[in-house]
């Protein structure tokens, strides 16, 4: 477990931020709220026999069922849904990925009310830094675009509902198996977003190989994997440290996307990632 714990900020990091890359991709093949149906009806499908077939342990209070129900509807729903939906909406990546990023500061300020966790002066300098870094990548590499009030009611709904999860997971989430926390969630996920698809969208669909291969990162990469090892995180770890990791999200999706689509980066933004990477540093190193 230990050798896991270790790994999990990488692994995750790497597949989080490379979702951004992908789900702009899955998107020009795919209405938002239609692609987050199918991507839940497909992580379902893969979980099921694996549940059949283990039986894991069930929650064991109507407590801990809504607990993973809270999470499960604040991600998968609300999170992804109205990101996605500010990405539909004209929302450049880097802009979202800025108004996102903010989610450290919202727990570090929120944390000491609900929880006996305090963020230390040596933390908060660390996630200024951060903050710091992550504006210089997205402002050197992408540009910081004039964005309307919708998007930026789209990208503040979604920074606030990821920082209410995060902290309503450190406060009353509990360990389960994970084949029981992921299935809860992603049920919840998907029986919220068809009805939503049904309803506002036409639904199209390209069934191009691109399309699929989005889908598949999406199902594997970010949907099972990633949300795992967030989940895994927060419980075995302060709130605040491990929300300090997406401050590194901005500048590692500007790095994959230099590696993937080409996309050079300013020594502007190379500077802004050396100083976000030093902040994460400060604010999650142990004392």
């Amino acid at each position: 477990m230990k050798w896991l714990l270790a790994l999990a900020p990488a692994v995750f990091l790497l597949l989080w931020s490379g979702g951004f890359t992908v789900a702009k991709v899955g998107l020009s093949y795919a209405d938002p709220l239609t692609l987050l149906a199918i991507r839940y009806g497909c992580v379902v499908l893969i979980l099921l026999p694996f549940c059949l077939i283990y039986k894991p342990a069930l929650p064991k209070s109507l407590n801990e069922w809504l607990n993973l129900v809270c999470v499960g509807f604040l991600i998968q729903v609300v999170y992804f849904s109205t990101g996605w939906m500010a990405f539909v909406k004209g929302s450049s990546a880097g802009s979202l990925a800025l108004i996102t990023s903010l989610q450290p500061i919202l727990v570090a300020l929120f944390m000491p009310l609900v929880s006996r966790e305090s963020v230390s002066l040596k933390r908060w300098v660390g996630l200024a830094l951060g903050l710091i870094g992550t504006f210089l990548v997205l402002y050197g590499n992408l540009g910081i675009q004039p964005i309307s009030a919708t998007v930026l009611f789209f990208s503040i709904t979604a920074l606030l509902a990821f920082t209410l999860a995060t902290v309503w997971e450190k406060r009353f989430g509990v360990s389960h198996h994970p084949l029981t926390s992921n299935m809860v969630q992603y049920v919840v996920g998907f029986a919220c977003t068809l009805p939503l698809a049904l309803l506002f969208e036409p639904m199209n669909v390209t069934p191009t190989p691109a399309f699929f291969g989005a889908l598949a990162y999406l199902v594997l990469g970010n949907s099972i994997l990633a949300i795992s090892l967030l989940l895994m995180m927060i419980r075995n770890g302060e709130a605040t440290r491990v929300s300090a990791l997406f401050f590194l999200v901005p500048p590692t999706a500007a790095l994959i996307a230099w590696f993937v689509m080409d996309e050079k980066m300013t020594p502007l933004a190379w500077a802004g990632m050396a100083i976000a990477a030093l902040g994460v540093w400060i604010a999650t190193r142990q004392k």
